[in-house]
C-alpha cells in the first residue's frame, strides 16, 4: 500500500484526466490548447485510504488577441448613435512582446476638460485682477 495521495486533474468536465500524479506535484497548466473563455481545473485527490477531496478552480483563458472597446460598456442601456472605437491586437508569445497595435487609443477623460476649463478660468481672473492691484499701488 503506497503512502502518497493520487491527485487527478480534470479540465472542465472532461471524464479522463489530463493527468494522474502523485503529490506533492508541480505542474504546468498548457492553456494554449484550450480556446479562449471560462474553464474550470477539477482536482480530486485520492489518500491511500481511498478517500477523495474535490477542489474546483474557475479561471478565464485569454490566448487570442486582446480586444478592447471604448464607448459602450458591459449592459449599457443607449439610445441614438453610439460611437464605438475596438481595438484587437496579439500579444505575441512568451519571448517576443508585440508592439504594434497593443496601444489602445482612448479619448480623453471628462474631468481633464474641467481641471482645463478651471485653469483657464483662474487665468484670467489672475490676469484681470493682477494689473488692477498693480495701478492700486
Amino acid at each position: 500500500m503506497k503512502d502518497k495521495s493520487t491527485i487527478y486533474i480534470f479540465i472542465d468536465d472532461d471524464q479522463k484526466p489530463i493527468a494522474i500524479l502523485e503529490s506533492p506535484v508541480n505542474f504546468e497548466l498548457d492553456t494554449t490548447r484550450l480556446v479562449d473563455g471560462k474553464h474550470t481545473l477539477k482536482i480530486v485527490s485520492r489518500d491511500p485510504a481511498g478517500k477523495e477531496g474535490i477542489r474546483l478552480v474557475p479561471f478565464e483563458v485569454r490566448n487570442g488577441p486582446a480586444i478592447s472597446i471604448e464607448g459602450i460598456a458591459e449592459n449599457a442601456v443607449v439610445d441614438g448613435v453610439v460611437p464605438v472605437m475596438i481595438n484587437a491586437y496579439g500579444k505575441g508569445d512568451q519571448r517576443n512582446f508585440l508592439i504594434i497595435g497593443s496601444e489602445t487609443p482612448q479619448s480623453i477623460p471628462f474631468w481633464v476638460f474641467v481641471l482645463l476649463i478651471a485653469f483657464v478660468g483662474w487665468a484670467i481672473y489672475y490676469c484681470v485682477t493682477s494689473p488692477l492691484e498693480l495701478l492700486n499701488k
